[in-house]
């Protein structure tokens, strides 16, 4: 195992030195000025010179991108000029709200998936699976923007059941489990948008995963011995059925973070999705740089972690890795 996680490193290096360049590109070649957005529109020329000349932009964009890998290799993942502080600050700062985010919602989704496509698998063909099928479809057809705006308009503006925005109440000075309530009665829309939009690709793979599995010959002889049918279904096919079930759901947390800028911006939530958004609007380069670098760095990890999970739930797969 050990040989094969340090060959992944070693794998992981250029795929992060390709994507952090071409990164670095696209940010630099869109249109909009970082100066003008930093020091707004009201200033003279010889002002923006000196600021350019200040940040480094006055440089041909070649030499910039190799002052910007330069500083790559040496973990600097640059300087915020709207912030003021070092990039990486700005976002170890934000990435904790993200995260009470994204940790319960793929956890609720895992769950419920696994259960959800479990209940179709064990009664497919049947209006139990028809209806778990469909209801499930239409929470994936949903854009999670468009649901994050319903549910804040429909549970928060029109029946006030929950908060509108942010992540605690501004008029309140709670502490303790007071504290934590307040948060977890913020959190409830955005994490109820980011679990409908997740739930139904882990459905699906659970779902299509146990049929298979239900019809392979060890569950027919399992049944021919007298065990029961939900035994057959929890004990034998769902732990058979574990590898491309963790296959999906190590893929969801890439697709979290993007999700997580919508839903932070629906709802005022203060984190990385929101700063890569304002980081966007406000041409700040190196937050935006570093985020999707941080974004880049996720995936691979997962797709690494998701393979030493195989090896821990089927041997077998580390066997016929080496």
């Amino acid at each position: 195992m050990a040989p094969y996680i340090v060959r992944r490193l070693l794998q992981a290096i250029p795929l992060l030195f390709g994507a952090s360049t071409l990164t670095w590109i696209l940010v630099h070649l869109a249109p909009g000025d970082p100066i003008v957005a930093l020091a707004g529109e009201d200033g003279n020329a010889e002002y923006y010179a000196m600021m350019r000349e200040r940040f480094g932009l006055d440089r041909p964009l070649g030499e910039q991108l190799v002052v910007y890998l330069g500083r790559l290799v040496r973990g600097d993942l640059g300087f915020s000029n709207r912030h003021n502080r070092p990039a990486v600050e700005v976002i170890l700062d934000q990435l904790p709200a993200t995260l009470l985010l994204m940790v319960p919602s793929l956890v609720i989704a895992a769950l419920i998936g696994i259960a959800l496509g479990a209940v179709a698998a064990g009664r497919r063909h049947t209006a139990v699976d028809a209806t778990v099928r469909t209801t499930t479809l239409l929470g994936h057809a949903m854009p999670v923007f468009w649901l994050s705006q319903i549910l804040l308009l429909v549970f928060a503006a029109r029946l006030g059941w929950f908060p509108v925005q942010g992540r605690t109440d501004a008029r309140a000075n709670h502490e303790g489990l007071r504290a934590a309530v307040d948060v977890a009665h913020h959190m409830v829309l955005p994490v109820t948008a980011l679990v409908s939009v997740y739930v139904p690709p882990i459905m699906r793979v659970t779902r299509a995963s146990m049929i298979e599995n239900l019809d392979a010959l060890y569950i027919r002889a399992a049944r021919a011995r007298g065990v029961s049918r939900r035994r057959a279904l929890i004990g034998h096919a769902l732990p058979n059925s574990l590898l491309p079930i963790a296959t999906v759901i190590g893929a969801q947390i890439g697709f979290m973070f993007a999700g997580a800028v919508l839903v932070e911006t629906v709802f005022a939530w203060p984190g990385l999705g929101t700063l890569l958004l304002n980081a966007m609007l406000n041409r700040d380069y190196a937050i935006i740089t570093a985020s999707l670098l941080m974004l880049a760095t996720t995936i691979i990890g997962m797709n690494l972690v998701t393979d030493i999970a195989y090896s821990v739930i089927d041997p077998r797969v580390r066997h016929g890795r080496d």
